[in-house]
């Protein structure tokens, strides 16, 4: 069986509307709860001051405990302190008794009737918005869908200047408002600085802010970022001049990072190119005809210009050996001459064959220094390339 005893002491509620016509029930329910929580109020504080001089008592008498044992002091006098210390913790005692049966006999009422089963509900927003991590190949592929699909939408965005229709068009485009938008936007000054579009560059740059903004905006609320597209712009055209004065300052600082990005890529670019070039213009050597005519000597270097092959073989004789040779490799190996003048004497004008001739018959004749008769069996092959020239 249900035991029902305990609701029959239960004072009258706060909302009981039987009382007399000629009572202001109102003022008659306010007073009533302000007397009983007074009174609550009242028998707690008692409770608390008991606790209290329980505690100091209960130290008390641990101290005098402590001098007993250490015979620290008169014993008569310590232990009549300690019976009265004792005696008084049984009088507490008591009356921490009688105030439990006072408080259990009081009627229950809309404040202790019932009490709260939690104060605040916890909703793991970490768990429910935390989404997988990506790596970076796999961000770079997500960011190149994104952009083949809505470029054209991107770009229509990119340009709006007007709050009210950078609004409007979010909130008909929720597809845009993530970083992938930022991230391409960002490409895209870039590529406008680089063009030399120094103020359509800028126009898009302000674009890409204040989609940074929403995006900080939801980070920090912990949101959905659609979610922060109206309180940004609403913020944003509303708010005091020192805000809007931090907006734009973020925006020229955003500008001037990309001035710096866009240097940066078109220096790489060129020195690639260069590199690229150079390649193509290497020796069977593996030198560049261009490095080793600069490191020539003037004479040998008016010879390529001027292309003339007895004025050039006159100044190789006039060099020492080793050097002669030194200069005679680097030719060979960045292709600026070619060995084995046979093969090209038939291509030479009559008086270059004769030349041609000659060399033939000198690299066979006497004994010559080895580095000259190397220079004799050599032709230009067009007398320089057109790098060197």
């Amino acid at each position: 069986m249900v035991d029902y005893s305990k609701w029959k002491n239960i004072e009258i509620s706060d909302d009981e509307d039987e009382t007399h016509p000629n009572i202001d029930t109102p003022s008659l329910f306010r007073w009533r709860h302000q007397a009983r929580v007074e009174r609550m109020e009242e028998q707690e504080r008692e409770k608390k001051q008991l606790e209290e001089i329980k505690r100091n008592n209960a130290k008390k008498a641990q101290e005098l405990k402590e001098k007993l044992t250490k015979q620290d002091g008169n014993l008569d006098e310590l232990k009549k302190s300690l019976d009265e210390v004792e005696k008084e913790q049984a009088r507490l005692r008591r009356e921490e008794e009688e105030l439990k049966k006072k408080e259990k006999m009081q009627p229950w009422n809309v404040d202790t009737i019932s009490k709260d089963g939690f104060k605040k509900t916890v909703i793991n927003k970490s768990a429910i918005n935390k989404k997988p991590e990506l790596t970076e190949d796999q961000k770079e592929m997500n960011l190149k869908e994104f952009i083949k699909k809505y470029e054209k939408t991107l770009k229509q965005y990119g340009m709006l200047r007007k709050y009210d229709d950078s609004k409007k068009f979010l909130r008909d485009n929720h597809c845009l408002v993530c970083e992938d938008t930022a991230n391409y936007l960002v490409i895209w000054c870039i590529e406008l600085e680089m063009q030399d579009k120094h103020e359509l560059m800028a126009h898009v740059a302000h674009q890409c802010i204040c989609m940074q903004y929403i995006l900080d905006i939801s980070k920090q609320l912990d949101v959905d970022p659609r979610a922060c597209v109206e309180s940004f712009f609403q913020r944003i055209q509303t708010a005091e001049a020192e805000y809007k004065s931090q907006f734009h300052a973020e925006i020229e600082a955003f500008k001037e990072r990309i001035r710096k990005r866009a240097q940066e890529k078109l220096q790489k670019a060129i020195e690639e190119q260069e590199e690229e070039e150079r390649k193509a213009r290497l020796g069977p050597g593996g030198l560049d005809p261009v490095e080793v005519f600069e490191s020539l000597p003037k004479e040998l270097q008016t010879c390529f210009e001027t292309r003339d092959i007895g004025m050039l073989q006159e100044a190789m004789t006039k060099l020492p050996e080793d050097e002669a040779r030194y200069h005679l490799k680097r030719c060979i190996d960045s292709g600026m001459w070619v060995p084995d003048g046979n093969k090209g004497v038939l291509d030479l004008p009559p008086e270059e064959q004769d030349q041609g001739a000659e060399a033939e018959v000198k690299e066979d004749a006497a004994e010559e220094p080895v580095y000259e008769a190397c220079v004799e069996s050599l032709s230009l092959e067009s007398g320089c390339t057109e790098q060197s020239a």
